[in-house]
């Protein structure tokens, strides 16, 4: 598969001529001389700690500042990359990923790749001028050195680990990245084969990082090839119309693949079953009401540039470089940005339904953890934010709110606390600087969790619930909850959860929920959830899938991604404001900021 990038525009052969070509005099004694001098010249840089306190070299940031030193000295000062013939296969190959790491949404220029060509070049001046062991040319050689190993760290610990911290951008974004020592795989695969298999060993192994790389190639070619053509806007364009933009239409949808072997329609400006039946495939993969439709928001879907898509789908594979390798053979998925909940087992999707999810103003956080019970008839301790904000309001307006809504209310949160008359409490006097008070709601058809909620340990107060409110599932958008999920199916997941225990079928779940009161149950195996944010993902037919940014994430990373590498992801002393990963060497489990009370 071609590339279609930045550096694939590029003379790439004959950079790599070059490269290879870059060659010393077979001459033994020469090359003998040369080794120990470029051995003396590396130690004696690492000894002078220029690494440790930041060195800048030919112009590029070194970013292993901490580990570079303690890898040289483990291989007694011998460098990696250049050797008694020049360069060394693997620094070839190296060049060939750098310049491929594109294809995995990063940029090259991150990995010192325009430093190491010019640098390249200059050398084989110099050695066409016979001035091959001169201090200057060892000086560059090493220089070439380092911008290699550099290079191959940088990239390795991007692709293990993304290139920005996401707690950095968001402080609800709770994610434990895997613990690798991506020196002491360096050291191993230097001396049993070519260093550049570190990078397939750090590479995110998810199917849906490697169909997202698949699109993103694809979407290249698209760009390359130019685009897809603006539909123009205008009223909504639907079956059996005829207007001039419908073969605009046509063409956009044919470009990205939802209209397919259309040939030469006869009449290309009407609006035809076929084209009506791509308008929907679309809309569906887009995450827009599938009515058949071309109106204001599906053309303003279409009309976002391949380039805009390229980005998000960029985006989106940086969020993949921050999840663990192992996600679990069975485990409970929930993309916030796509309001579904899916079990998947064995990578199947063995259930799936709608969810409701926290409105842009209290979002839904992203973490994992592990759901262990859940409560049948819950009562719902209602926070106080919630309380102030959404509940103390509607008192005020109605005095037999709370007791409408079966809510008791207690004159403090501790154990012992006494039950409140709520036609005696002033309402009045309280408010966001003043509310002692805790409601409660009882178990029941209104209680705002439902007759189920699922839990799983984590510092949001957030989990899985049953809702009253069962029309919002009716809905294409649906952020309403206060950070909490709301599913369609709790019974459903339920049954699927307690399949393991025969005395908790379906049925008798059905009859706990009928009694009443509240339960906890305990699940005869608990399950891996995963909570996050996807814009752009493959699904598992393999058809590609956007959505809209709801919680304005996808600008914030944007944004982090721009910036240029400007401080060590591996040094001890990074700046922990810093988007850049904090690496030290071995990759550590990100470190739990931030909280919330949410329903």
């Amino acid at each position: 598969m071609q590339n279609y990038h930045k550096y694939g525009n590029r003379p790439f052969i004959l950079f790599l001529v070059t490269l290879i070509c870059l060659v010393l005099p077979a001459c033994n004694t020469v090359a003998g001389i040369l080794t120990e001098k470029l051995n003396a010249e590396l130690k004696k840089r690492i000894e002078l700690e220029m690494f440790r306190q930041g060195l800048v070299c030919q112009g590029e940031l070194i970013c292993g500042t901490s580990l570079i030193p303690d890898y040289y000295i483990h291989r007694e000062y011998k460098p990696v990359w250049v050797n008694d013939t020049g360069l060394s296969a693997d620094a070839a190959m190296l060049v060939t990923s750098l310049e491929s790491s594109t294809d995995d949404g990063l940029r090259a220029e991150d990995y010192h790749l325009t430093r190491i060509e010019q640098l390249i070049n200059e050398l084989r001046q110099i050695h066409d001028q016979g001035e091959i062991d001169t201090a200057e040319a060892v000086s560059m050689w090493i220089d070439l050195e380092v911008l290699f190993t550099d290079a191959l760290l940088l990239y390795g610990s991007h692709l293990l680990g993304g290139r920005v911290n996401p707690e950095t951008l968001h402080p609800d974004w709770i994610l434990a990245g895997d613990s690798i020592d991506l020196m002491n795989i360096l050291r191993t695969v230097v001396l049993s084969g070519p260093s550049i298999t570190i990078f397939d060993r750090v590479r995110p192994p998810h199917g849906g990082y490697t169909g997202l790389t698949a699109l993103l190639s694809e979407y290249h070619r698209i760009a390359v090839d130019g685009g897809w053509p603006v539909v123009a806007m205008g009223p909504s364009l639907r079956k059996d119309e005829q207007d001039p933009r419908i073969s605009q239409l046509r063409r956009r949808l044919t470009i990205s693949g939802d209209l397919m072997n259309s040939g030469e329609s006869l009449q290309p400006d009407v609006f035809d079953e076929t084209l009506e039946s791509a308008v929907i495939r679309f809309q569906g993969r887009h995450g827009l009401n599938a009515d058949g439709i071309a109106g204001e928001k599906t053309l303003s879907a279409l009309n976002l540039s391949v380039e805009d898509r390229i980005r998000q789908i960029e985006l989106n594979l940086e969020r993949w470089r921050w999840l663990p390798h192992d996600l679990g053979e069975r485990y409970i998925l929930v993309n916030t940005a796509d309001f579904r909940l899916k079990v998947v087992e064995n990578n199947h999707t063995t259930l799936d339904m709608r969810v409701v999810v926290g409105k842009p103003a209290r979002q839904t956080p992203v973490f994992s953890s592990r759901l262990s019970y859940m409560v049948v008839n819950p009562y719902w301790t209602v926070p106080t934010t919630i309380a102030v904000n959404d509940i103390l309001p509607k008192i005020k307006k109605d005095p037999e709110y709370l007791t409408k809504n079966r809510f008791r209310v207690f004159d403090g949160w501790q154990q012992d606390a006494q039950e409140l008359t709520p036609e005696l409490v002033d309402w009045t006097t309280l408010g966001k600087r003043y509310f002692p008070l805790r409601f409660r709601q009882d178990p029941g058809a209104m209680n705002a969790l439902g007759r189920i909620k699922f839990m799983f340990p984590n510092k949001f107060a957030v989990y899985l619930h049953d809702t009253p409110h069962r029309t919002l599932f009716n809905e294409t958008i649906r952020g309403f909850s206060s950070g909490c999920i709301r599913t369609e199916k709790p019974l459903d997941l339920a049954a699927y959860l307690m399949s393991g225990n025969a005395g908790w079928t379906r049925e008798k779940l059905a009859e706990a929920i009928e009694k009443g009161s509240q339960r906890n149950i305990h699940l005869p195996a608990p399950i891996l959830i995963h909570l996050l944010y996807m814009t752009a993902w493959i699904a598992e037919d393999g058809i590609p899938q956007f959505r809209d940014d709801i919680y304005g994430r996808d600008r914030l990373l944007e944004k982090a991604l721009r910036q240029r590498v400007t401080r060590s992801p591996f040094s001890p002393r990074s700046n922990p404001d810093d988007p850049s990963f904090e690496l030290q060497g071995v990759f550590p489990q990100r470190q739990k900021v931030g909280g919330a009370a949410v329903e």
